[in-house]
């Protein structure tokens, strides 16, 4: 652990920006909307700002990345190819723990099964994770339902959490270490874990007056679309909502579904794209011969609820899919954000 001024955060974050790009919350000044975006060499990142209107998987997993070109000789009969993604230096800097949670979550969809994604790797392995600890909720925030917030309790490189006259910095990773032995910080003393608990305790009281747009206790939830006891009106209820505009799944920090599309460029050569896929569109599943298995809009529903809720994916993932932002709730034009959808599912095991 180590104890920092706020001059010293903004030292790092300008030094970091001397060899790696570097991400961090910036409020647009004409909207006040919060964005995790490339800072300019004359920028900062807004550590007290709220929770980014995106999700931070963007800089990992881009809604549209280019990753391979090749083209073709006809008359050689060869095939040359070219990787498109590359391996830049990155520093996510002030993460909040709800998108670091989203980032851990697709570490282990692309990462931490049977087959590595070189695409997603080489972005992953060139990032380092500076999350940011939350002093307050936000009107949509329910991180304390998913275990996700207000604090972070791993995969983060460094962790910063802001007291009183400056910032406690704790150490995750070798990188982390590396940045803290290259500066050589002040180690902090013992008593500021205590500090910073108590910046953590006051930020889960404050939950039930400020987090006023979400109520959502999930336990009993989970319990019912794992064991499949949700009758199928309310699915039926859920998808008459449902625009299938697939607004929730880019705004959600976990969802890792993606499409591959060949494109022809000019004379022999093609590129490959990789774009963000959806369960809300009726062709996520549409199989060859145009048979689809799941083409009611209710049975998709069914299936992104139980992405993000079920045990079997908990299990997977080693938490629940869902990070307790509430993107998806904000952003949802059928008023079906995972909020509200945990609240049908919750009145009918009441009534």
């Amino acid at each position: 652990m180590y104890f920092l001024t706020t001059q010293d955060i903004n030292d790092l974050a300008r030094e970091l920006q001397k060899t790696h790009a570097v991400y961090g919350p910036q409020v647009n000044a004409q909207t006040g909307q919060v964005f995790f975006d490339l800072l300019a060499e004359s920028d900062l990142p807004d550590l007290e700002a709220a929770i980014p209107s995106m999700p931070v998987k963007e800089i990992l997993f881009p809604q549209m990345e280019r990753i391979l070109k090749y083209s073709y000789d006809t008359q050689a009969q060869s095939v040359t190819l070219e990787k498109q993604y590359g391996e830049k230096l990155k520093v996510l800097f002030g993460l909040r723990p709800c998108d670091l949670a989203g980032i851990q979550c697709l570490d282990r969809f692309f990462l931490g099964q049977e087959f590595v994604d070189d695409v997603y790797l080489a972005h992953r392995r060139q990032s380092i994770l500076i999350t940011n600890t939350c002093t307050r909720p936000w009107d949509q925030c329910f991180c304390v339902c998913t275990h996700t917030g207000p604090a972070a309790d791993e995969g983060f490189d460094l962790d910063l959490t802001r007291l009183d006259d400056g910032y406690l910095v704790q150490v995750g990773s070798e990188k982390g270490q590396a940045l803290a032995d290259t500066h050589g910080w002040a180690t902090a003393e013992r008593r500021r874990l205590a500090e910073k608990a108590a910046v953590v305790d006051r930020c889960v009281e404050r939950f039930p007056d400020q987090a006023k747009d979400n109520k959502a206790w999930i336990s009993r939830a989970m319990n019912r679309i794992t064991t499949g006891f949700v009758k199928h009106e309310i699915w039926e209820y859920i998808g008459q909502q449902c625009f299938e505009c697939g607004a929730c799944s880019f705004v959600c920090p976990s969802c890792s579904c993606f499409n591959i599309e060949d494109v022809t460029l000019c004379g022999d050569s093609c590129e490959r794209l990789r774009t963000r896929d959806s369960c809300s569109f009726s062709g996520y599943t549409r199989m060859a011969g145009d048979h689809n298995p799941r083409a009611p809009v209710e049975d998709r529903r069914n299936k992104r609820f139980f992405c993000k809720l079920s045990y079997t994916q908990s299990k997977k993932y080693l938490r629940p899919g869902c990070v307790g932002c509430g993107r998806c709730q904000l952003v949802c034009p059928g008023d079906i954000g995972l909020p509200n959808v945990v609240q049908y599912i919750r009145r009918e095991t009441t009534e």
